[in-house]
């Protein structure tokens, strides 16, 4: 069995970490670098670097702070938000990210998902997917959560590996900073509707919950956040519990 991989997340804004509920009341948690070589120094198994509100506000993303980031990690980064074109991806990989995570520029124009794989590989393109519930089915939102499109979350991210994805985030609104759970239903359907990674994400409460991300859900890797920012739970008590529960996990921290 693959090593399940647990990532933690640092959702950034204006320079610093953030974490609210559904996307909204934000508050300030702390400096993304600082947060960053902790969690690799933990265990994290992997980094994600959001910018979240770089779509919603028409710029680029933090380069300075994606740089500064990962001069000092050993684990893979991810690094998301006002990336619009190959040449915004270049400048993240450049910067020292070894993903890029794409959503409002990829629903915008889908073919950058495939420009952005032919160039670089489809191993560091991410398709990150906020979806909603509305009754059966969940809806894509872009532009950091903010705005509803009409595309079915399921079929999307079944045409976003068709186009080159290697990764799908899949992050449920509904869910995001409850600490209810992630939603089950929604990774599993996800997950059954593709053959690449899909990492589950929104909602995590405690170990247990993580766990069920990966039992219940079959995601690949689960990310994680407000639970780790409020010291709620740490990564080495969430792999415990993931090693209790069967699951291959990778023991130690990064050189």
């Amino acid at each position: 069995m693959l090593t399940r991989r647990l990532i933690a997340c640092l959702d950034v804004k204006n320079g610093r970490v953030v974490k609210g509920t559904r996307f909204e009341q934000l508050r300030d948690i702390g400096d993304p670098c600082v947060m960053a070589v902790q969690y690799e120094r933990e265990g994290a198994d992997e980094l994600t670097f959001l910018d979240i509100s770089a779509s919603r506000e028409g710029r680029a993303t933090l380069l300075d702070a994606v740089r500064e980031t990962a001069e000092q990690l050993f684990v893979p980064l991810t690094v998301g938000g006002g990336i619009g074109s190959v040449d915004d991806v270049m400048l993240a990989l450049r910067s020292g990210a070894d993903k890029v995570s794409l959503n409002t520029a990829a629903v915008a124009r889908p073919q950058l998902l495939t420009e952005t794989a032919d160039r670089f590989g489809a191993q560091c393109v991410v398709a990150s997917i906020d979806a909603k519930r509305f009754g059966n089915r969940w809806l894509v939102y872009t532009h950091g959560g903010s705005q509803p499109t009409t595309l079915d979350a399921v079929e999307w991210a079944a045409r976003c590996v068709r186009l080159g994805a290697g990764e799908i985030l899949l992050t449920s609104i509904d869910r995001d900073g409850s600490r209810i759970g992630y939603d089950i239903e929604l990774t599993r359907s996800i997950v059954h509707a593709v053959d690449v990674p899909v990492i589950a994400s929104g909602g995590a409460g405690d170990p247990g919950s993580v766990v069920e991300a990966f039992v219940d859900g079959r995601a690949d890797a689960a990310l994680v956040a407000g639970i780790l920012h409020d010291g709620a739970s740490s990564i080495g008590g969430i792999k415990r519990e993931m090693a209790r529960a069967g699951l291959p996990v990778r023991v130690g921290v990064a050189a």
